[in-house]
């Protein structure tokens, strides 16, 4: 899954929606100093992303994109447009509204948090990422985006965006799977968070 989903996937709190998105650009290393709520946000990120790496939903996913290193990668991102389509399914909160508060909230603890913490979320903030995965032009952007970051070896092996026309006509099919897979997945995440701490989500 991908960050959409991993904050959507938090307790309602914003120090774990911070440390849930996290995991991914400080690559699961949380700062000494951090607090509880922080370092449980970067635990459950991995508990997502092994439960949603094993699950033969996910696995049919990439086999519907063909052969290739970046087909997880790929529909990580897909899983978090097809969660902004569906947004209303999953969410009390209206998608907009949920964006902002966290743009907000996230903000106003950039500076009591490590430089190196600050880097990427300041720029989740200010390039307003979680808004740009809203249509299908979106996703394509964002692959486009990904793959500015790979390196040169990487991308003459693959690339994100060769999937995009791919995606484009199984885009039924990854919707399927992704509605039957998500609520499996919330399910999950339960045992491991305060459920009571859920109130944005309706499942």
């Amino acid at each position: 899954m991908n960050w959409i989903a991993h904050i959507f996937l938090s307790e309602y709190n914003i120090d774990f929606q911070i440390g849930n998105y996290l995991a991914d650009p400080l690559k699961g290393k949380i700062w000494q100093e951090a607090n509880e709520s922080l370092k449980k946000g970067m635990n459950l990120h991995k508990t997502i992303d092994s439960y949603t790496d094993s699950h033969q939903l996910f696995k049919r996913s990439k086999q519907r994109i063909g052969k290739g290193v970046l087909r997880a990668v790929v529909i990580d991102l897909t899983y978090d447009y097809l969660l902004t389509k569906n947004w209303d399914k999953f969410c009390k909160i209206p998608m907009d509204a949920f964006f902002d508060e966290f743009n907000i909230r996230a903000r106003n603890r950039l500076k009591d948090i490590p430089k190196n913490a600050q880097v990427p979320l300041e720029r989740l903030i200010d390039y307003d990422i979680l808004n740009r995965y809203k249509t299908l032009q979106d996703l394509e952007k964002a692959f486009l985006r990904v793959d500015k970051k790979l390196s040169q070896r990487l991308l003459k092996r693959d690339s994100n965006s060769r999937y995009f026309g791919t995606v484009s006509k199984n885009i039924s099919n990854l919707e399927d799977d992704f509605l039957e897979f998500f609520p499996q997945l919330c399910f999950e995440i339960k045992k491991y968070i305060n459920e009571s701490k859920l109130t944005h989500w309706k499942i």
